[in-house]
């Protein structure tokens, strides 16, 4: 979780981006549900919150596809563990894993035509339909 020489520290999400740590905010709190004093009393459960808009980190296209498939802000949040640092540290991964399967770019879908053989088979069910329908027919009520 630092940078390439070691200066700041940053989340890896993707070979191309690393988002220094300045740029999330942090927030934690008591857990909800059962837990008895230690959930009750420890604010173990950590929220992560970063600004697509404001980050400096991204590139022009990286901010735009990230506005467009998952808003202004990206929170991820980890009540996992007992540990205050191991769910941020979870919450911190969650995070990396939304940006970088919204950053994933996917493959564009070409339209084909079906082939022969998908052809032959549907219009085989629609004649073996269309007898079975016709042999459910009511003697002498024809058409």
């Amino acid at each position: 979780m630092s940078g390439a020489d070691g200066s700041e520290p940053v989340l890896r999400v993707t070979r191309s981006l690393a988002i220094p740590l300045r740029e999330i905010s942090w927030r934690a709190t008591t857990p909800g549900g059962p837990g008895g004093q230690h959930a009750n009393r420890t604010a173990s459960r950590v929220e992560v919150r970063f600004d697509v808009e404001a980050s400096a980190a991204l590139g022009p296209r990286q901010r735009a596809t990230l506005l467009a498939r998952l808003g202004p802000v990206v929170v991820a949040q980890a009540g996992d563990e007992r540990s205050q640092a191991r769910n941020r540290q979870l919450a911190l991964e969650r995070l990396a894993a939304r940006l970088e399967d919204a950053l994933r770019t996917r493959a564009q879908r070409r339209p084909t035509a079906p082939t022969a053989g998908a052809r032959a088979r549907r219009l085989e069910d629609k004649r073996r339909r269309s007898v079975t329908k016709r042999d459910r027919r009511q003697p002498g009520a024809e058409d």
